[in-house]
């Protein structure tokens, strides 16, 4: 649905009697970010998969994030060089797929305008297009239908618009009107998305940010919540009960989808009267909540969130028994990472549970990034992972699609000699560590760890996060899904039945191991009886089972 500017010609006439300087600019990076925010949770519904996905508004909020903690205190007044500050702080803050390519965006743009202390007309033309050219180049098979072409279309928009006017405030209205048209036109381009109803997910938060900057121009509201949630993906739960106070006698995190949008100050203020430590994280339409409460008060949060919504998830820990069990070591969770020698190749992998991480480390890695699905490593975040490192050479392992992006930015933004493996999943790149090896040339053995990748094949099992009809299958919210090598295949209303038919699809019968890797919602004896029940069809199949920690996946199945 095509947007309606109202302008506020006084606040205009106002704002055009100034320079467009480096500090109007960081006005505007700040107002898009704040729009942006506010509509997070309306990019992220528009996933396209039934999956926890890597929320596309969450990434595009934090990569922006960053870009505006990276100007928020400076003082630069010449619009260039804060335009280079804003692509710096973009650039390492990018999370995701969709916030790499933002951060291009954003690094064409400062490149074109570095030279101008000013915006003009035709300078934001020059910056828009190079945008546009630097978020084509950065990827490797462009996609029409996506962020890329809503950047094209903005680019033209003000290249005509630039024809009969040099107002830069003119030009940008022009840019917000047809970010919101191309948008639209998304699923004429990208059959997925007209199969699943929805336009596509980064054109519509790039739409918001351009949108957010015309908003601060008009003085409409931006609508900033005073109370607001982290993303999943900025949510620490692994440090939260490193400090028990008295009284903190249980940990409850749960997960909910609300009815309605909750009123986040009544919110936290019911919780802090049940407990302490609280963390609300959110993404994908659903809310995680972690607090620490007494005996008595231990599941009066379970009851406030069920007269809210859905509660989808539960899990109550006895917190001083679970702080003497970390400080035992859990079994499953405790690894040494590899020693790396200068000259030698060190492994840089991401790994979305600790169990997983512990695979990892005993195959070799010597540095582990935490990441996966609604929590993607951000390119300073793989970065930190392997700068401190004593060798230049370095393999990185992102393990899932939506990090691939980011690997490969931080290897442009390192001096170091760095290799992508482009692994997609955990059992991708648990096959290419079978033939890593530290001591050998690094070109060499980046191309037998993508070789040995090939040879396995990669199951997911998960629940549903809506209704949908995509490739062929139907899925209903709350069913069991399985994807191999990525792809949804089936759905189904028991694990068993999930899990039976995703290897028979696979055609296990010809594989000669299968690796089970059990996590969010499954038990270790749950993950035995299913393996038992495997073998009942599958008697010449070898079964390991493997406790990998790993969120929103019951299940990862490797078959080799």
């Amino acid at each position: 649905m095509a947007v309606t500017i109202t302008p506020n010609e006084t606040r205009r006439r106002a704002i055009r009697r100034k320079p467009i300087d480096g500090q109007a600019l960081k006005r505007l990076v700040e107002a898009a970010l704040t729009w942006l925010r506010t509509n997070q949770e309306v990019v992220n519904a528009l996933n396209v998969f039934p999956v926890p996905d890597g929320d596309t508004g969450t990434n595009m909020t934090l990569t922006m994030q960053a870009a505006w903690e990276e100007i928020a205190h400076s003082p630069e007044e010449h619009f260039g060089q804060m335009s280079q500050a804003v692509a710096h702080g973009a650039l390492m803050g990018a999370r995701g797929n969709s916030g790499v390519i933002l951060s291009q965006l954003w690094r064409g743009f400062a490149k074109a305008v570095k030279p101008h202390a000013v915006l003009t007309a035709d300078v934001l033309v020059a910056g828009l297009r190079a945008a546009r050219d630097t978020a084509y180049k950065g990827v490797v098979r462009p996609v029409e239908g996506t962020i890329l072409t809503v950047a094209k279309d903005i680019a033209a928009a003000a290249e005509e618009a630039l024809k009969t006017s040099d107002d830069p405030i003119a030009l940008l209205e022009a840019v917000v009107l047809a970010a919101d048209a191309s948008v639209e036109r998304t699923p004429d381009l990208l059959p997925v998305l007209k199969e699943a109803g929805v336009v596509d997910s980064g054109g519509k938060g790039l739409f918001f940010i351009l949108e957010g900057m015309l908003r601060h121009v008009d003085g409409l509201p931006l609508d900033q919540a005073l109370t607001t949630v982290k993303p999943l993906a900025a949510l620490d739960l692994e440090h939260a009960h490193e400090a028990v106070e008295p009284g903190q006698d249980y940990e409850v995190v749960l997960d909910f989808r609300p009815h309605q949008p909750l009123d986040l100050p009544k919110f936290y203020n019911t919780l802090e009267a049940m407990g302490t430590s609280i963390q609300v994280g959110e993404g994908d339409g659903m809310y995680r909540l972690h607090i620490h409460v007494p005996t008595e008060n231990r599941y009066k949060p379970i009851d406030y969130a069920m007269s809210l919504g859905t509660v989808t998830r539960v899990q109550i820990e006895n917190l001083i028994a679970q702080m003497e069990a970390q400080e035992e070591g859990p079994e499953g969770t405790r690894y040494e990472l590899a020693n790396v020698e200068p000259g030698q190749i060190a492994a840089v992998v991401v790994a979305p549970g600790p169990g997983i991480a512990r695979v990892f480390a005993s195959l070799g890695a010597a540095a582990i990034v935490e990441g996966g699905q609604t929590m993607n490593p951000s390119t300073q975040d793989i970065l930190r992972a392997f700068e401190n490192l004593p060798t230049d050479k370095i393999v990185i392992l992102p393990n899932n699609k939506n990090v691939i992006l980011a690997a490969q930015q931080a290897k442009e933004v390192t001096v170091k000699q760095v290799a992508v493996i482009p692994s997609r999943t955990v059992p991708q790149g648990l096959g290419a560590m079978l033939a890593f090896d530290p001591d050998g040339e690094l070109e060499a053995v980046a191309e037998a760890m993508q070789e040995s990748m090939r040879d396995v094949l990669s199951g997911e099992i998960t629940i549903a996060t809506r209704t949908v009809e995509l490739d062929g299958v139907a899925v209903n919210e709350g069913e069991y899904i399985a994807l191999l090598d990525g792809k949804l295949v089936l759905a189904a209303s028991s694990l068993d039945e999930a899990v039976l038919s995703l290897l028979k699809q696979a055609e296990a019968e010809n594989r000669e191991l299968l690796t089970m890797f059990y996590g969010d919602g499954l038990s270790k004896s749950e993950a035995h009886r299913l393996a038992d029940v495997i073998r009942e069809t599958y008697p010449d199949l070898e079964i390991e089972v493997w406790f990998g920690g790993q969120p929103h996946y019951p299940l990862i199945l490797s078959l080799e």
